[in-house]
């Protein structure tokens, strides 16, 4: 009876690391399909404002090309996107490009931030609302 009582504890370990086990596989499948959903709302929102600015919209699911139009459609210069690829100076370029291309489209400053922080939100919402590309926004008067 001694030598059952470890091996009890023993199977119950393996059964609790199992469950365990189980349980955090799902939870990692759980995260994977909201970062897909998160990741395709964003790509077909791109896609609605590629479209829009008259820019081909399969551009959207390109690496690099993709940062390349958008930088066009915003009015910005190509070589920006070698300050895209360097770490962490990449998130404060992209707030520049996002207010140019809110600026495009008629939108305010406060939406191209939200370009910036929640790009799966208001790609979308820029790209299925009714607002029209607008190219070179209007010379600032002084």
């Amino acid at each position: 009876m001694t030598t059952a009582f470890p091996l009890m504890l023993l199977l119950q370990d393996d059964a609790a690391q199992a469950a365990a086990s189980r349980a955090a596989a799902g939870v990692g499948t759980g995260v994977l399909v909201v970062e897909l959903i998160i990741f395709a709302l964003w790509i077909v929102g791109m896609w609605k404002v590629f479209q829009k600015a008259g820019e081909p919209g399969w551009a959207a699911i390109i690496p690099i090309y993709n940062v390349f139009v958008l930088l066009k459609i915003a009015g910005k210069p190509a070589w920006w996107i070698i300050l895209l690829l360097i770490p962490f100076v990449n998130f404060l370029i992209l707030i520049p490009v996002s207010l140019a291309v809110a600026e495009r489209f008629g939108k305010s400053a406060g939406f191209g931030i939200g370009l910036w922080l929640l790009p799966f939100i208001f790609y979308p919402l820029l790209g299925f609302s009714d607002a029209q590309y607008g190219g070179s926004p209007a010379p600032a008067m002084a």
